[in-house]
């Protein structure tokens, strides 16, 4: 049996230079200390929510194998919330935080929504969302006050509990008494004392539950001073600067029940609370699910994107290997040029019809398409630079013939197999440079062809 307590309130290191939890340390010290699940929030982003998801079903398989209970992840974010529109630009406008948690699937894509909203609108030093689309996409959302920084708290701390309780009544007319809880924190702060002490008023008042959680940064108590580092990292500052950006303490690490207990001895109630939150919190995610765009494919197909991929390929054999088949005098040695190149073609698009991917080949050859013929305002030619490719997929004959390649594989005895083949488990990628200055009209084409809502940029982060 696990402890009743959940942390509710957890940053990992993709709290980028303020969190400095690793996602599978965090979750073996969970676990250590009996819990059975354990939340992520990190500042803004959602950017380890599967790095965390994916730890957790691995530690709890091996757990399982153990016969011990393994871990679940809610997922959420502490995002920054604007007391006015997320489209103004003001200086020193305050920053309300806020704890979202994805209390289910439809709660997921609403909390990735707010958090893509946040930046493509709100940007302004941070990601900012308001409560116009906090209203739009609240549904499977659970929301927590957050630390002395929240809304509600730092009303408290101005001594206007007139506006704390309008807090209070905007918060319940978007979510409701089930989905929004006051958040108590302790760490030795005397604003948090004043606070915890305006909230439990507050949850008399309007019949609110309360939660209490710690606001994690890192794993272990020991762990204070690495998190301090990437602050001063973050501010630029030194460690011994007097006047730099520090936590009061360390008190800021993965605690234990009996820790949280010490800290909340009255307030029993709000300790199994979170756990209570965590039972509702359920998300799924299907990996291993292609979810391409539809390619829109000529009718005379019906829908058959592989012959679609068939015929343009073999229209372009002339074009591709016409000067070099017209080179060979010889006529044996041409028809076996003519037929090294339909053998490794029907080879390869066996292979890529029974894997499915000939949409994909599709929607590359589009673009890049668009690319070679792009036209100026005045209809001049304006071709968009690009690259003759690289990786794995210049060796292949269908992505030569397509021209999204042009590298020819037959010539270099390059091997299709390290691009595609019925054994690999991962989806394969193109990889295409574009000229930087231009690669902003690519996304914009692919963004107006199949809509926002199926186009995203990809972010990699490097670690040791």
């Amino acid at each position: 049996m696990g402890v009743p307590f959940t942390h509710l309130h957890v940053h990992t290191q993709y709290s980028l230079l303020d969190g400095a939890s690793k996602p599978e340390e965090l979750l073996r010290r969970a676990m250590e200390l009996g819990m059975d699940s354990i939340a992520i929030t990190d500042h803004g982003n959602m950017y380890g929510a599967v790095d965390l998801y994916q730890t957790a079903q691995k530690l709890s398989k091996e757990a399982e194998k153990q016969g011990k209970p393994g871990i679940r992840v809610i997922i959420g974010c502490e995002v920054y919330l604007t007391p006015g529109s997320r489209f103004d630009r003001i200086d020193k406008q305050p920053r309300y935080h806020l704890i979202l948690l994805a209390e289910n699937n439809e709660g997921y894509r609403n909390l990735s929504h707010l958090v893509s909203l946040g930046y493509i609108d709100g940007f302004y030093r941070k990601p900012r969302i308001d409560k116009d689309i906090l209203r739009q996409y609240h549904e499977g959302i659970i929301c927590l006050t957050a630390c002395v920084q929240g809304e509600i708290p730092q009303a408290i701390l101005s001594g206007n509990e007139e506006r704390a309780r309008a807090a209070v009544r905007e918060y319940l007319d978007i979510f409701d008494k089930e989905h929004l809880f006051l958040e108590m924190q302790n760490h030795n702060l005397p604003e948090e004392a004043r606070v915890n002490r305006g909230l439990h008023k507050l949850a008399a008042e309007f019949g609110l539950k309360l939660v209490v959680t710690n606001d994690l940064h890192y794993v272990r108590r020991e762990d204070a001073s690495a998190q301090d580092v990437l602050l001063c990292i973050q501010t630029n500052k030194t460690v011994t600067d007097p006047d730099r950006m520090k936590f009061n303490n360390d008190w800021y690490y993965c605690k234990s029940y009996e820790e949280m207990q010490e800290l909340f001895p009255d307030d029993e109630e709000a300790l199994r609370n979170t756990h209570a939150i965590a039972e509702r919190c359920h998300v799924d995610f299907a990996f291993g699910k292609l979810l391409l765009p539809e390619f829109p494919i000529p009718e005379k197909y019906r829908g058959d994107a592989d012959a679609c991929v068939r015929d343009i390929c073999t229209a372009e054999i002339p074009h591709r290997y016409g000067a070099d088949l017209a080179a060979l005098t010889d006529p044996a040695e041409r028809q076996a040029l003519q037929d090294k190149v339909e053998q490794r073609l029907g080879y390869e698009l066996g292979i890529i019809r029974t894997m499915g991917y000939a949409a994909y080949f599709l929607i590359v050859w589009d673009f890049i398409r668009y690319c070679r013929s792009h036209k100026d305002g005045s209809g001049r030619p304006d071709p968009i630079p690009v690259g003759p490719g690289r990786g794995s997929a210049a060796g292949s004959i269908v992505a030569y013939l397509l021209h999204i390649t042009n590298i020819d594989p037959l010539k270099y005895d390059l091997l299709f197999e390290r691009f595609l083949n019925p054994e690999r488990v991962s989806m394969p990628d193109i990889d295409t440079d574009f000229c930087y200055k231009r690669r902003g009209e690519v996304l914009d084409y692919v963004i107006r062809k199949y809509g926002p809502d199926h186009v995203s940029l990809i972010v990699t982060f490097g670690t040791l």
